[in-house]
């Protein structure tokens, strides 16, 4: 129940941008055709983006206990790629948005959230989203 009041206020207070922002990323990807495993990627954490609270990003190695293509070496690459790309973009985004969220007490935990995005938007290949286990 928590975490549906803090969903709806964070898509109300601005958690929206943010997720156009990814999307639009995952538009842009998918055009260029290159970029479609980034596409589905952003795609993935624009809706994480949306409705933060009561899900988590995980490594997939972590999750799985075991790697596959985008936790090895391809994947660093990728997140190199996508660093110099995007997610510095997406990154400072979400960083700028902490900081306005940091202004009231009340916007303090959507801060906090923030920056998790904005660590997730600096390199998400090989990254998964489930549901808090919490």
């Amino acid at each position: 129940m928590i975490s549906m009041i803090l969903n709806l206020l964070w898509v109300v207070l601005g958690g929206l941008p943010m997720a156009l922002a990814w999307w639009l990323a995952a538009l842009i990807c998918a055009i260029t055709i290159v970029g479609l495993p980034w596409a589905r990627s952003c795609w993935v954490i624009g809706f994480f983006s949306l409705w933060p609270f009561g899900s988590e990003a995980v490594s997939r190695r972590q999750l799985r206990g075991r790697g596959d293509l985008g936790t090895g070496p391809l994947g660093a690459l990728g997140n190199v790629i996508w660093f110099l790309v995007a997610g510095w973009w997406l990154a400072l985004g979400h960083l700028s948005s902490a900081l306005a969220c940091f202004v009231t007490i009340i916007g303090i935990p959507f801060g906090i959230q923030h920056i998790k995005l904005a660590l997730i938007a600096l390199a998400p290949v090989g990254m998964t989203v489930v549901k808090s286990r919490n």
